[in-house]
């Protein structure tokens, strides 16, 4: 017969499995707690990581809608009538929205002393009432004289240049490692603007032409309240690892072969849209392709995936970037990264860096081409250190005889369909330039990604080749496809330029200095607008009241005269930025 337990022997039998089921719960809590932290943590840093990211596609909208000097073709023509003005007159309208690139230095300016979405609200302002009033003149509301429509077609300028200068800043204080492939990525965006407006205003009206200046004049303003709220949200200035910039790019890689098929899609695309329903769906499709890349960077930062996707993809080496690794790292250290962005004084470093004219020989064409020569690649330079530079009005040259050229262009396409009797194909060349214009730009990135070396004013030589053939393709043709082709060559060589050129100008005269540096190169835009465009004006007004049109008459009269220029300058230009590899050269 078993004994009967006491209550002492029961409590003491069932108390430690109690004890023991209190301890495990303490445990898992604590196991709990700490995978909640760790979560918590890596949705933390994700959503740290994501800003930055945010921030980058928020500035691929600002340079998509603000590229509104693209489109001066759509009303150029009904803005002659509407005005009652010569063909010079008009191309002094061109070259008062290119002038206003002249003052853009000035945004560099207010960056130093306001916030940078005040000085994005400022753009935005001031393109509203640039274009705004132009739409009102248009639309017979207003009569104003001549010389308020060039007033405003300054400011119009202006605020595009205020916008750009935005989009330079965030991409050079959100990404120090990768800055040439965030600039060319965004600056590239700059190049559909044309197309995107087209899809807006045949889904509104695809006959007015006014139109056109009511689009560039709202849509600015609607796309910075859009991009305000990451703006606001930017991160912490850090700096990146090794794997965390070969991670980075690969992100880039991705939204490039997205860029692509935006392209593509707006290339061609954009003929089918034949009606106004058609035009409002490809103008939603557009801007879902738009909106999409902000999925990207979520999808990829999965870790695993990034390993996997490293090991089958490195990325050793860029064969456009002219500052070694070495001398890359010691700059960082010199400048720092928290420091402002724009600097106000000399900005030159003390430290030692690798000289650049070691081993050169002293004769007479070495000692002009030498003088006030870089010492240093990225060395920071004000503006009074820049103009001093033989090596800065070396690239200015350069900048004034390629890019510009594309620009000038650009604005006489509704001249020269005009001139062939067809008027309705201008929508077609200017969609056809803008789109190439982009893939030019999206091209600038792609040194990014080879493996030997080749400076970065070599590829910008390599860049001017399409636009003098496309000239004499012109000449040498007379056929429609030919002008197609030819706006095609062109678009693609100007846009690479517009890319290339910004990250140039921040690894010659230094990161941090850009704002101001850059603004002061594309003073020679108004100049080459002005210069290229008045002889073209003079040619086209004293032949163009006669009755006949047909190719071989516009090529005489409208492109003869500015084409001998155009190769010339070109030609020059290559030669420029050939001698500039050379002089920069390690």
């Amino acid at each position: 017969m078993r004994p009967r337990s006491s209550a002492k022997d029961l409590s003491s039998t069932i108390t430690p499995p109690l004890l023991s089921t209190s301890s495990q719960r303490r445990r898992r809590r604590r196991r709990v707690g700490i995978g909640q932290f760790l979560r918590r943590a890596i949705k933390s840093a994700m959503a740290e990581e994501s800003k930055k990211w945010t921030i980058l596609v928020a500035t691929i909208w600002i340079q998509a809608f603000t590229g509104t000097n693209f489109d001066f073709a759509a009303y150029s023509s009904q803005m002659k009538s509407v005005l009652r003005i010569s063909q010079v007159q008009l191309n002094y309208l061109a070259v008062a929205s290119d002038l206003g690139k002249a003052v853009g230095w000035s945004s560099g300016l207010a960056l130093m002393y306001l916030p940078l979405p005040i000085v994005m609200f400022v753009a935005a302002f001031m393109g509203l009432v640039g274009y705004g009033v132009q739409w009102l003149v248009l639309s017979g509301i207003l009569s104003p004289p001549y010389f308020l429509v060039f007033f405003l077609c300054l400011l119009a300028g202006c605020s595009i240049c205020w916008f750009n200068t935005v989009c330079f800043v965030l991409c050079v204080r959100n990404f120090t490692e990768n800055r040439a492939l965030a600039i060319s990525l965004t600056v590239s965006f700059n190049g559909v603007s044309a197309a995107l407006y087209t899809l807006a205003a045949n889904s509104i009206d695809h006959s007015s032409g006014s139109l056109y200046l009511f689009l560039n004049a709202v849509i600015p303003l609607i796309t910075s309240l859009a991009a305000l709220i990451p703006i606001l949200r930017q991160p912490e200035l850090e700096l990146l690892p090794s794997d965390g910039v070969q991670r980075d790019s690969c992100i880039f890689l991705i939204l490039n072969f997205v860029a692509v098929i935006t392209g593509f899609y707006l290339l061609f695309l954009n003929s089918a849209a034949t009606g106004l329903t058609s035009s409002r769906l490809l103008f939603s499709g557009a801007i879902f392709l738009l909106v999409f890349p902000l999925c990207i960077p979520n999808i990829v930062h999965a870790r695993e995936w990034f390993r996997h996707f490293h090991s089958s993809f490195k990325f050793d080496g860029s064969g456009f970037i002219l500052v070694d690794g070495e001398d890359l790292e010691l700059h960082k250290e010199s400048t720092g990264q928290e420091g402002p962005l724009l600097v106000k004084g000399n900005g030159s470093i003390s430290h030692r860096f690798t000289n650049l004219n070691a081993g050169k020989g002293e004769g007479c064409w070495e000692s002009l081409i030498t003088k006030n020569q870089l010492m240093m690649l990225g060395e920071e330079h004000a503006a009074s250190l820049l103009i001093c530079r033989v090596d800065f009005w070396l690239y200015y040259v350069a900048y004034f005889c390629g890019g510009t050229l594309g620009l000038v262009y650009s604005n006489n396409l509704g001249q020269i369909s005009q001139s062939l009797g067809k008027s309705s194909n201008t929508t077609t060349l200017i969609t056809l330039y803008s789109s190439f214009s982009f893939f030019g730009r999206l091209l600038s990135a792609a040194p990014e990604y080879m493996k030997f070396y080749f400076a970065r004013t070599g590829w910008l030589a390599l860049a001017l080749t399409p636009t003098p053939i496309a000239f004499f393709l012109l000449t040498a043709s007379g056929s429609a496809l030919a002008l197609e082709v030819a706006t095609a060559l062109i678009g693609l060589s100007s846009g690479f330029i517009f890319a290339a050129a910004v990250s140039i100008t921040s690894e010659l005269f230094g990161p941090l200095s850009m704002g101001v540096n850059h603004n002061i190169l594309i003073t020679n835009i108004p100049i080459g607008s002005f210069v290229y465009g008045l002889l073209a004006a003079l040619v086209y007004d004293s032949n163009g009241s006669r009755p006949v049109f047909d190719f071989a008459m516009v090529t005489d009269t409208v492109g003869l005269l500015p084409l001998d220029l155009f190769v010339l300058g070109l030609h020059f230009s290559s030669w420029v930025g050939f001698q500039c590899d050379l002089v920069l050269k390690n």
